[in-house]
């Protein structure tokens, strides 16, 4: 089974990896910092270069950490504020299905986050080479409620802050947030 835990903390956490480092800079045809700011504000999660940063900095670690398997219950959360705060800001509106720009691809990976906090990592990751492997129930619980804790936080505290950046023009980050395509290859216009 640690061959299937390692499959599955590097594909997902590989993906969050490109998902940060699109926020972060551009990378992979993503939006950048600016772009990100922008849906960010759209979004009401203001300052959304503040936003940008934090959530492109969580998904880059969060996703470093779990393809690593350290810290994963750490990461777990990490990554479950992110899609938590995904699915409210963005998908909610869309209903379940992806096809539709919904949030169903983000429930899946909360899901399968949560599983491995509660697994472990197994016995190739860094988790265990160190000793320092916590998994459980408990722990997978913890880090579930931590994340969507962090992101109604999150949401929160975003609301309240001052537009940092004027509206977007164009179609651009902010505008694929409104319509649920944000970050989506399946659904984008191109």
């Amino acid at each position: 089974m640690s061959v299937g835990r390692l499959v599955a903390r590097t594909v997902i956490g590989g993906l969050f990896i490109g998902h940060g480092t699109q926020k972060l800079f551009g990378w992979f045809g993503g939006p950048g910092p600016d772009g990100t700011a922008a849906m960010m504000e759209s979004l009401e999660l203001r300052p959304g270069k503040v936003h940008a940063l934090v959530g492109g900095v969580t998904e880059t670690v969060g996703g470093s950490l779990l393809a690593a398997g350290l810290a994963t219950p750490l990461a777990s959360a990490a990554l479950t504020g992110v899609m938590t705060t995904a699915i409210r800001k963005v998908h909610l509106p869309h209903g379940p299905w992806a096809a539709n720009g919904g949030w169903e691809y983000n429930a899946v990976l909360i899901g399968a986050v949560t599983a491995l906090a509660e697994t472990g990592p197994g016995n190739l990751s860094l988790d265990h080479l160190l000793g320092t492997e916590r998994s459980g129930p408990a722990w997978a619980l913890a880090a579930l409620a931590t994340g969507v804790g962090t992101a109604a936080l999150t949401m929160a505290v975003g609301r309240r802050g001052t537009p940092s950046v004027p509206p977007a023009t164009d179609r651009s980050a902010a505008q694929a947030a409104q319509d649920g395509t944000a970050g989506d290859p399946t659904t984008a216009d191109g």
